[in-house]
């Protein structure tokens, strides 16, 4: 005999699944990002646009 199915408990492990894959997916992404930056420079040394000390 074939069970009977559920769709809805079966929809909701798919998300939950596809939830965490997409999250381990951004932590993984911003630990990248925090190593590929630049431990010199912090807020203060990066360059504003806004000097004029050149003119």
């Amino acid at each position: 005999m074939a069970r009977k199915p559920n769709y809805q408990f079966e929809r909701q492990e798919r998300q939950r699944q596809k939830a965490a894959k997409k999250a381990a997916k951004k932590e993984k992404a911003e630990l990248a990002n925090a190593d590929n930056a630049d431990p010199d420079l912090s807020e203060d040394d990066l360059p504003t646009g806004n000097d004029t000390s050149d003119l």
